[in-house]
């Protein structure tokens, strides 16, 4: 979902747009309807849930199309949208093909960073503070090899403990995921266009002339949030409608016609971990997600999917539907489903928390995104969230940055 989500004049012709210190950042654009995405939000509707036509409103619970970081059919990254135009300031220095290796301290003040490029180690100086924006994964890992971080872990891959803390790699947060996939009766998806060259090259066409098509949509076209059950407050389930199929992500395209529902749990009870491995800071640290360590994590999804089946079997999305591919007739019950999450469900790539923000003395950074017990020296990134938003990730953490760049301006005046 996008922050701060303004709708102009362009929303009659469909689109809207997120516009951040960087300028536009996103658009909706209803061109980029299809009929697979109408039958799902109606089936939707017919099984009794809500339709929204805006996921960043009052409430996010209900069917509709996803608003995107996009602009005109093209993807509008941070790197856009916020550094491709501030690129050319003097006070900026963009350094590409490095790889960071520690943080520097004199005491407990962050002083610079060290980073290595075509085989070169430089230590670039703070004069005024250090920011990690590493993201949930690598800030834990530099801030461990710098010696911030558990200290037993620390001393057990050689690395000298700075600071004894504890949580530094803890608290690792993720949507856990699940794939249903359907036979379609139509040949209307992009496993249709991308098997046939006439149809493909119509496709291809269609976006370079017009952004439309299904080159200028996203991954999850529609998409709905709601709750297993009605005593929640709020959603713990959201389903998104991708207009193709896989056996498994990353491998190609079925040759029949297919779609994917994606259904995602929410709000997690499992927490897992990130710990470097070793002092050497191109070995990938160990990434312990613990899916569904927590039992009512379980339980949440498998009725999501049962839930999200139903959906699938009303009308009108029924009508384009063959059969059920994926995990198909052979997973029944709850229990069933279970154990096909178990052995084949996935992350969403929405890591979150191991570095997070709270007031307590265990926390790694503070209401103002200042590592504890630390001068000149924040985090700005996903690792800051105690807990995982309830969708997806993206915009949330670009707020983040915008709200940590107030923040550092305002302590820079004083």
């Amino acid at each position: 979902m996008l922050p701060f989500f303004r709708k102009s004049e362009d929303q009659e012709r469909g689109e809207s747009e997120y516009h951040g210190a960087g300028g536009p950042l996103g658009v909706s654009d209803t061109r980029t309807r299809h009929p697979l995405s109408d039958a799902f939000i109606e089936s939707a509707v017919t099984c009794g849930y809500q339709r929204t036509d805006d996921f960043n409103g009052p409430q996010h619970e209900g069917f509709g199309y996803m608003q995107l970081t996009a602009r005109k059919g093209l993807r509008s990254s941070t790197a856009v949208a916020f550094l491709r135009p501030a690129q050319n300031r003097k006070n900026l220095t963009i350094v590409t093909e490095a790889h960071a290796t520690r943080v520097l301290f004199e005491g407990r003040r962050a002083t610079g960073v060290e980073y290595e490029r075509g085989g070169e180690t430089i230590v670039a100086q703070a004069r005024g503070e250090v920011i990690l924006s590493g993201g949930a994964i690598n800030s834990p890992q530099l801030l461990q090899l710098s010696g911030v971080g558990p200290a037993q872990h620390l001393r057990d891959i050689g690395v000298d403990v700075v600071a004894d803390m504890p949580d530094v790699g803890n608290n690792l947060q993720d949507h856990f995921n699940i794939r249903l996939v359907y036979r379609c009766n139509q040949p209307i998806t992009l496993n249709d266009a991308v098997r046939h060259p006439l149809r493909g090259a119509r496709e291809v066409m269609n976006y370079a002339l017009r952004r439309r098509g299904f080159f200028a949509m996203g991954a999850s076209v529609a998409a709905g949030f709601f709750r297993t059950d009605p005593a929640l407050a709020t959603p713990d389930i959201q389903i998104g409608i991708t207009l193709f199929s896989a056996e498994k992500i990353g491998q190609g395209l079925h040759r029949f016609p297919g779609i994917s529902l994606i259904v995602r749990l929410l709000r997690p009870e499992s927490q897992g971990s990130v710990m470097a491995r070793s002092a050497d800071p191109y070995e990938a640290p160990a990434i312990r997600p613990n899916f569904l360590h927590a039992v009512r994590d379980g339980e949440t999804i498998a009725r999501g999917c049962q839930m999200s089946r139903e959906i699938a079997g009303a009308r009108p999305l029924a009508d384009f539907i063959e059969s059920e591919h994926i995990p198909g007739e052979a997973v029944v019950s709850d229990a069933d489903m279970l154990e096909y999450l178990r052995h084949n469900g996935a992350t969403s790539f929405h890591p979150v928390g191991t570095c997070r923000m709270g007031p307590d003395e265990r926390a790694v950074v503070d209401a103002r995104l200042r590592v504890r017990g630390f001068e000149g020296l924040r985090v700005a990134d996903a690792s800051i969230m105690p807990k995982i938003v309830s969708g997806n990730t993206n915009a949330p953490t670009i707020m983040i940055g915008e709200k940590a760049s107030a923040m550092i301006l305002e302590d820079a005046r004083g």
